[in-house]
């Protein structure tokens, strides 16, 4: 997969945008950056799209500028000439493809039924749009589209909100989620960039879903770990389940056999999609302790916890 595509899964979400006026492309793109978003789908639907994507662009050199609705190689060349890093269409028009394709340039076209998917799949493309996401059936078609072709990875756009962002991006052959409610042309000509800015922050915040998981104690040894575990399970009627490193008081409190992480122990913060969370996390300066990582049988993360402690406790964050 190209390299651009993996950082736009790891992104998460890309913000589908319409610019009337080039002058508003700076300030929304520093809107989807401080809100958590640092990607955009620029339509060229508009006469200034172009010299959006190369504002964008020069000014934040940094984020994943697109361009949309492409229809033609003209185009295609007009917005990677301005910057842009990736190419999006509606629909599978194969004169646009193999252009891009010839050029190398990333291109994600639109599809709705297996006989485009297989179109697709003969340029060599790993990554398809589906669009009209809600109108074509959804998730669910996506499903039912998805399993004769293996490695193939989806973009849903259209009718995807924040009610139904996560259903998507919980199957697993979703790269990320196409969507406009938090960068509405509305919003976008009223100048309304404090708004944009809350709106992507509140979808990234219902992306990545933190949440307390549970709390850790260290103790110096299993005999003391297995006291205080006890003592909380009979102070307010719950169980406590040894393990073989720790013992844990129903989900929410783990007691260390032997001191672990942190000066006075760890707090667990659970996410919808850990590897999400990580990038979100380092874009915010926030390093990670790579030797404190933990993978599946299949090598995907499921905890890891930051470098520092804050107020004298490790964390770590941990795959729902």
């Amino acid at each position: 997969m190209h390299e651009v595509l993996k950082k736009i899964e790891a992104i998460g979400i890309v913000p589908v945008v319409k610019i009337d006026r080039a002058e508003d492309a700076v300030p929304l793109a520093r809107a989807l950056i401080n809100g958590g978003l640092p990607c955009a789908e620029v339509t060229f639907r508009t006469a200034a799209a172009a010299d959006a994507i190369a504002a964008m662009s020069k000014a934040f050199p940094e984020m994943l500028v697109g361009a949309g609705t492409v229809l033609t190689p003209a185009q295609a060349d007009e917005a990677v000439a301005a910057g842009a890093k990736f190419i999006v269409s509606p629909g599978l028009n194969p004169e646009v493809v193999k252009h891009c394709v010839e050029k190398g340039y990333p291109i994600t076209p639109g599809v709705a039924t297996p006989g485009e998917v297989e179109t697709a799949l003969s340029f060599g493309l790993e990554v398809v749009k589906f669009f009209p996401a809600e109108a074509a059936g959804g998730l669910p078609m996506i499903k039912a589209m998805s399993a004769p072709y293996g490695k193939l990875k989806f973009m849903p756009t259209g009718g995807i909100s924040a009610k139904n962002l996560n259903e998507y991006l919980a199957f697993p052959k979703i790269l990320a989620c196409g969507g406009s409610w938090m960068v509405t042309a509305d919003l976008i000509n009223d100048g309304k960039f404090d708004e944009i800015e809350r709106l992507t922050r509140e979808a990234v915040s219902t992306m990545l879903g933190f949440e307390l998981a549970h709390v850790g104690i260290n103790a110096a040894d299993a005999d003391e770990a297995n006291g205080v575990a006890n003592a909380f399970a009979a102070a307010f009627d719950m169980t406590a389940k040894e393990g073989n490193s720790s013992t844990f008081v129903n989900s929410i409190i783990e007691v260390m056999k032997a001191p672990g992480y942190g000066a006075k122990g760890h707090i667990a913060i659970r996410t919808k999609c850990i590897d999400r969370a990580v990038r979100y996390l380092e874009t915010k300066g926030i390093k990670m302790n790579p030797d404190s990582a933990k993978t599946d049988a299949k090598g995907a993360l499921k905890a890891i916890y930051l470098q520092d402690e804050i107020g004298g406790f490790a964390v770590h964050l941990v795959q729902a």
